[in-house]
C-alpha cells in the first residue's frame, strides 16, 4: 500500500493483487507492466515474478490499519476482475472495503462484464456502500461496451477512466455515470492524444452534466504536457452517489 500517490484523482494505492494480462489496445504500453518487469528475477523483490498475476493475501487487511481516511485506488498494478482471480479472493477484498469504511475506494477494471456480474451477485439483497466507487477504462470507441456494462452495474458511484485516450470515443451516453476522467498516455512509447478527442469527452460531460477531470496530456513523463485543456485545469468530482 502506498501511503501517497502521484495520481491526481486519488490519495493512495492498495494492491492486494499485482500483475495482469493485456487485453486491449489501451494495454499496449501499460505502465504497471513496464515497472514490474524491470524487477523480474530480482530475488526477494515484490516483483520478483515480474507482471505475472499474483495474489497477495498478506495485504488484504492494510486499509484497516490505515487510520486516516483516504481515497484509495484499488489494484493500480492489476485488475481485480481478471478471470484468474478467484471470486473468493475478490470477496475478501470487498469484505475489507466494507469493513474499513472510513476510506473511499476506487475500483477500476477493463473486465467490465465480470465486474457487472459480480456486483449483481454481491448486492442482490442490499444496496452497495456509498464509499466504494466502480469504474471502467475506455481508450477509444471500441470500448463502448464497457460503458454499457458499467451502467448496468450496481454501484453508488460509477466512473469512466478514458486513459490512455488513443482515439475518438465518439458520441457517448453518460446517463447513470457520475464522473469521467480523461488523459493521455505517458512513457517512452506514448501515443499522441489529439485535442479534439479530449474536447469531445469534455463537451459530452458538459452537455450531460457529468463532472469532468482532465488528468494529463502525457508524453515521455506523466507531467510532460501539463494538465490544462483550453487554458484551464478541469478538476471536477462527483458530488453525490446514487445506486
Amino acid at each position: 500500500m502506498a501511503e501517497s500517490s502521484s495520481i491526481e484523482w486519488t490519495d493512495a494505492t492498495w494492491n492486494p493483487v499485482t500483475g495482469c494480462t493485456k487485453i486491449t489496445a489501451g494495454c499496449e504500453n501499460c505502465y504497471a507492466h513496464r515497472f514490474s518487469e524491470r524487477f523480474r528475477g530480482v530475488v526477494g523483490h515484490p516483483f520478483e515474478n515480474g507482471f505475472d498475476l499474483t495474489l497477495r493475501p498478506d495485504r488484504l487487511d492494510q486499509p484497516k490499519r490505515w487510520k486516516r481516511a483516504r481515497m484509495i485506488f484499488v489494484n493500480s498494478m492489476s485488475d481485480l476482475f481478471h478471470k484468474d482471480v478467484p471470486l473468493s479472493f475478490v470477496d475478501q477484498v470487498f469484505d475489507t472495503m466494507e469493513e474499513a469504511d472510513h476510506h473511499t475506494y476506487q475500483v477500476l477494471t477493463k473486465r467490465s462484464s465480470l465486474m457487472r456480474d459480480y456486483l449483481q451477485r454481491r448486492y442482490t439483497k442490499r444496496f452497495p456502500p456509498d464509499h466504494i466507487w466502480m469504474g471502467v477504462s475506455v481508450e477509444d470507441r471500441r470500448g463502448a461496451s464497457r460503458i454499457e456494462h458499467l451502467r448496468a452495474s450496481v454501484s453508488a458511484v460509477r466512473f469512466l477512466s478514458v486513459e490512455p485516450l488513443i482515439g475518438s470515443v465518439g458520441k457517448i451516453d453518460l446517463s447513470d455515470i457520475h464522473w469521467v476522467i480523461a488523459g493521455g498516455e505517458s512513457g517512452p512509447n506514448a501515443r499522441v492524444m489529439h485535442i479534439e478527442w479530449a474536447r469531445e469527452i469534455r463537451d459530452a460531460c458538459a452537455e450531460q452534466e457529468v463532472p469532468f477531470f482532465f488528468k494529463q496530456w502525457g508524453g515521455f513523463r506523466p507531467k510532460t504536457g501539463g494538465r490544462e485543456l483550453d487554458g484551464r485545469e478541469w478538476n471536477e468530482w462527483p458530488m453525490k452517489a446514487s445506486a
